[in-house]
């Protein structure tokens, strides 16, 4: 391998050498259009050909980006953000081949649900944790309450939950959390062992104790006021803080009449926090956010880590806009064909969470840099990064050296930052990273070439 980082081995080691240029190429020109990635004839042809090959599968990327972020939670206290989005080519449709209907019924296009790692203690992105593309068929289906669930799209929550809990099974704590789709009485029920649930309400379900779900808060004293911050909404919105009123408690919810699994016990302990903003700005809908989670809320401190817990989950929502039409632009690549087009998805999704990675790491983190990089390119930085600096103090990396910020502060140096001024956006680090891979990788190649003739002169 050239040093680049490996998305998959596919079977030969030059189609798992382009694979891994292929992310890179995504990543630096910050753009899922293969003409932009090629930068010529012959690039353009190279990303086809890789994307044709019947060895290289969308299952293949997924599962290796996903295993390694699973080691790379060890030890750590985890937020799984899992949600679905979905790639629609509505005014782009000509031609394609072999796309179901997207959400609409009608339209091509093709579905991702994803999970990211997000360290629980400083927010930073560790990585895809998991990750399932399909489109769907033309053909009718059975009812959704004819189905078990086994059958159904909803199964996702849970196979997800499943499989983070299998790969980050090291990690000091798991915390899945999910927004209103994923509020399914079987998630809760089948919560796998050593998985804690944090799950915005979206059924105002039966409970026990007799009434609804949704109004057991309203006679709970309130356990805190404080701001909480709200994510942006998209490029502009720098977000706002919401002074929210914060309730918490036990409930007990009975499994559903309508669609449940009868395997599932009949009732569920569990707890609900509710954050109600009960005086929203002028114009601006009010968050109001119901929580079910498996973790204890018997305090105040619990009751607010949960809503922090839950906040969390715009990382994914960050992680889908950067995949989308306000960064790498999947919707409009001009690729036809759903094989190829599936394969390019699985690849630009590992791209969009690393860009998100580069710029997290901008703000000075102390996160370790093989988050991102391995310990060959990691090398090659500590050689490329003294050459970097400058005279005066604010031109010097003062930061641990392989740390995350450290790691950061090169990139964004290769791409152009002066040390002055703002700090670097995300199109200053994926110029620096265009700049760092080849060099990265012309560093291990030649460390390489050398090392053999070392260990001869020593004989």
């Amino acid at each position: 391998m050239s040093g680049l980082e490996s998305i998959g081995s596919f079977g030969d080691v030059r189609r798992a050498e382009r694979g891994a240029w292929l992310l890179e190429r995504i990543v630096s020109v910050g753009s899922a259009v293969i003409r932009k990635i090629g930068a010529g004839r012959a690039g353009e042809m190279a990303a086809h050909r890789f994307l044709s090959s019947p060895e290289v599968t969308p299952e293949e990327i997924l599962e290796t980006l996903g295993t390694r972020t699973g080691e790379r939670c060890r030890g750590r206290r985890i937020v799984a953000a899992q949600d679905t989005t979905e790639i629609n080519f509505s005014g782009r449709d000509r031609a394609r081949r072999g796309l179901g209907p997207a959400g609409d019924g009608k339209t091509p296009g093709f579905f991702i649900h994803d999970m990211v790692a997000v360290d629980a203690d400083d927010e930073a992105v560790i990585g895809l944790l998991h990750a399932r593309i399909w489109t769907r068929s033309s053909d009718g289906v059975t009812p959704r309450r004819g189905r078990a669930l086994e059958e159904k799209e909803s199964q996702r929550w849970l196979e997800a939950a499943q499989i983070a809990a299998e790969r980050a099974r090291d990690a000091r704590q798991l915390i899945v959390v999910g927004d209103r789709e994923s509020d399914i009485y079987s998630l809760f029920a089948r919560r796998p062992a050593g998985v804690e649930l944090v799950v915005r309400a979206a059924q105002d379900r039966a409970v026990e104790e007799g009434g609804r779900l949704f109004a057991q808060a309203s006679s709970w004293p309130a356990v805190s006021e404080y701001p909480v911050k709200v994510a942006p909404r998209g490029p502009g919105d720098k977000g706002r803080l919401a002074r929210v009123t914060v309730r918490a408690g036990a409930i007990r919810i009975k499994r559903p009449r309508n669609g449940a699994d009868r395997r599932d016990p009949r009732t569920l302990d569990l707890n609900l926090v509710e954050a109600r903003e009960e005086t929203p700005p002028p114009g601006v809908k009010p968050l109001h956010w119901r929580l079910i989670t498996s973790l204890p809320v018997a305090d105040q401190a619990a009751a607010e880590d949960v809503i922090r817990l839950y906040r969390l989950r715009w990382r994914i929502e960050q992680t889908h806009r950067a995949l989308k039409n306000d960064g790498l632009g999947l919707p409009d690549v001009q690729i036809h064909d759903a094989s190829r087009l599936l394969k390019l998805g699985a690849i630009t999704l590992a791209a969009a969470v690393r860009t998100i990675q580069l710029v997290d790491a901008r703000d000075g983190s102390t996160r370790a840099a093989i988050d991102v990089a391995d310990e060959e390119m990691l090398d090659a930085a500590e050689a490329i990064g003294p050459t970097l600096e400058g005279k005066t103090e604010r031109q010097k990396n003062h930061h641990p050296v392989r740390s995350l910020a450290w790691l950061a502060w090169i990139i964004a140096r290769l791409g152009g930052w002066n040390c002055y001024y703002k700090p670097p956006g995300p199109k200053t680090m994926r110029a620096g990273w265009d700049r760092f891979a080849p060099m990265a990788a012309g560093f291990i190649l030649a460390k390489r070439q050398l090392t053999p003739s070392a260990s001869h002169g020593d004989l």
